[in-house]
């Protein structure tokens, strides 16, 4: 990628933050700025701090394979955003329109597509290798 290119990125992204700190620092429901970021440096800590090292530390000392560990990285990614609506769900103090859809069926509709996705990848290099390491027949007169 060519410095022009990444200095363009740069550009956008930081004026992407600027819009979004724009539009966070003028809603009229946010009403302690301070709120706002010490809940942004908790959720920081919380993710950096603890849930990427339990992930890591998990994939690297108890699952072989990359496949497996990029699934249970998309696994614990769709956990994380998904359980609390797991949790919450029937917790509708009488307005059913707040969590109106099965979110515990949901949840294990994902994780499911989402392994056989990573089982069908598993399998297409597993089956990838196999046809490397077939061997073919030596050309006659060919005695090596």
């Amino acid at each position: 990628m060519t410095a022009a290119v990444r200095a363009l990125l740069l550009a956008a992204g930081l004026a992407l933050v600027g819009y979004g700190l724009y539009g966070l620092l003028g809603d009229p429901y946010v009403t302690d700025p301070l709120d706002v970021l010490v809940w942004a440096v908790g959720g920081l800590v919380l993710h950096d701090g603890l849930w990427v090292a339990l992930v890591c530390l998990l994939g690297a000392f108890l699952v072989r394979g990359p496949v497996l560990r990029g699934w249970l990285v998309v696994a614990a990614a769709v956990t994380a955003v998904g359980l609390p609506a797991v949790l919450r769900a029937g917790d509708d103090h009488g307005n059913p329109s707040v969590l109106p859809l099965p979110y515990l069926r949901n949840w294990l509709l994902v994780l499911a597509a989402t392994a056989g996705l990573a089982l069908l990848v598993a399998l297409a290099g597993r089956w990838r290798r196999r046809a490397r390491t077939v061997r073919r027949p030596a050309p006659p007169g060919d005695r090596s």
